[in-house]
């Protein structure tokens, strides 16, 4: 046999041994690494279940699903008595229902008024934002009775209520700065100064459905080795 060709074979065979060890080596590293992973899920999934157990955390959860149930059965219960909406009323509706609800603005309008319908818009945006305030409207030729009895002489007028009685009112913009075009935040922090609306978070109505995500969430990140959180 020729030498070179002795020589080239033992070298391709001591090659392929290297190879074939490498492969070994990578494949005992893989398993490893497997290994340590499955260990590591399961003592996340080990102290996750610990905390989802712990009674203090349980009560916390329990405490806030009661507190979101109850303000759901309030908002409910507003929207029965008219709330969350922006609805025209007649004269013989009027008492029942500005004395029928904590809080309540009454838009005295006329129907061709171009300032009543620019009062209307911002009324009607603000009116499904504040729940606990009841937003109405009343035409004012229709009403000749409580135009007089509340002394209602420049249109638009928005009354504010509390519990029935007439506290505060908006005659024409001269509170917006006496332009047509002031804006309903403008309108919204009059009202806010007056007290007869509530400041409200952006994201307050969907509060309660992210609650449960949100708690979770944190759950997550305090077991979570690669969480951001400090």
């Amino acid at each position: 046999m020729d030498p070179d060709s002795v020589k080239s074979t033992l070298q391709n065979l001591a090659f392929g041994n290297v190879m074939a060890a490498a492969a070994r080596d990578y494949q005992k590293e893989i398993l490893t690494q497997q290994k340590a992973q499955t260990s590591t899920s399961t003592n996340l999934e080990v102290d996750l279940d610990e905390l989802m157990d712990d009674p203090e955390l349980e009560k916390l959860h329990a405490d806030r699903i009661a507190a979101l149930k109850k303000e759901a059965e309030k908002r409910q219960a507003l929207k029965r008595q008219g709330h969350g909406e922006y609805r025209e009323i007649t004269e013989g509706d009027f008492l029942g229902e500005v004395t029928g609800s904590e809080k309540a603005i009454c838009h005295f309008y006329h129907r061709e008024f171009y300032r009543c319908k620019i009062m209307d818009k911002h009324l009607k945006t603000l009116a499904s934002k504040h729940l606990d305030t009841k937003f109405i409207k009343l035409d004012a030729e229709n009403a000749p009775f409580f135009v007089a009895k509340l002394g209602v002489k420049t249109l638009p007028c928005v009354i504010l209520f509390r519990k029935g009685i007439a506290v505060d009112r908006l005659v024409g913009f001269q509170d917006l700065g006496g332009k047509d075009d002031f804006s309903t935040r403008a309108l919204e922090a009059l009202l806010l100064k007056k007290g007869i609306v509530s400041e409200k978070k952006d994201d307050e109505d969907d509060e309660g459905s992210e609650y449960l995500e949100n708690r979770h969430r944190s759950v997550r990140s305090s077991v979570d080795p690669d969480s951001d959180s400090d």
